[in-house]
């Protein structure tokens, strides 16, 4: 079943095509490329705008940055990391999972924090405030938080649908892999991004704290967490670098229809 994942990744090593990359309205590519991702203590440089149109376009231009090596050899990382997990998938859930209120207490906000609706609050409300305030940076943060969410939504829920996982708790066939691993680890990536990473060690402890969370709600595998981790690192990482050696989608008229090209900026 984790073999499906990889092979989605591989395809993204395809040749590059060689028409013309499409242009993209997302300012933080303004640095030039060999400065862009420079360092672990890089961050993004704040756009000129981050009202709501820049926010829909700075979206279109993750999505089509999103082939890039960086991406692949992560993806495929969290791959090889889940299907190693694999064979403690029921060891760890049968001793994580108890019902002591103490525990149960501890783990019970995890399921909510990691929630969609509570993850694209806490952006929104990031996103307003710098806006309202004119703290162009804290706008920033905020929007690319939202894009990063967006992003991770968009690439969890094909591949739930293609794997169908059961859940450990038989609830439905959506578990792997984990969104709300997946959504908090990208956001944590983005905070790492913008604040550096004595700011960001919080964040991924959240992210681990929920990720333990779906363990114990017995909602998920270790091996669905672990990947998980993995696709919302691309997401945050994604949205706030494209890296040297980035690639670009785009479409081109073919008779009868329309081929969509990989090229490599």
């Amino acid at each position: 079943m984790l073999w499906l994942p990889a092979l989605l990744c591989a395809a993204l090593a395809l040749p590059s095509s060689p028409s013309a990359p499409v242009e993209s309205n997302d300012r933080q590519t303004d640095a030039p490329p060999e400065t862009a991702a420079d360092g672990p203590d890089h961050k993004p440089p704040t756009p000129a705008h981050t009202g709501f149109r820049a926010l829909v376009e700075g979206l279109g231009s993750d999505i089509a940055h999103l082939p890039s090596k960086e991406n692949l050899y992560t993806a495929l990382a969290g791959g090889a990391l889940a299907a190693g997990a694999g064979p403690l998938d029921v060891t760890v859930n049968t001793r994580l999972r108890n019902h002591y209120d103490t525990v149960n207490a501890i783990f019970g906000p995890g399921k909510y924090y990691g929630d969609t609706p509570e993850q694209m609050a806490f952006s929104i409300g990031t996103w307003a405030l710098g806006r309202m305030m004119d703290k162009p940076k804290l706008s920033h943060l905020g929007m690319d938080l939202l894009r990063a969410q967006a992003l991770t939504e968009i690439m969890v829920e094909p591949v739930k649908f293609a794997t169908r996982r059961e859940r450990p708790d038989g609830s439905n066939s959506q578990s792997f892999p984990s969104g709300h691993a997946a959504i908090t680890f990208a956001a944590a990536a983005v905070i790492e991004r913008h604040l550096g990473w004595k700011h960001s060690i919080w964040a991924y402890g959240i992210a681990s704290y929920v990720a333990a969370s779906r363990l114990h709600d017995n909602k998920h595998y270790l091996s669905d967490v672990v990947f998980g981790a993995a696709v919302g690192s691309i997401a945050g990482r994604t949205v706030t670098r494209h890296g040297r050696e980035a690639w670009s989608l785009g479409a081109m008229a073919l008779p009868g229809g329309v081929a969509i090209t990989v090229t490599r900026n």
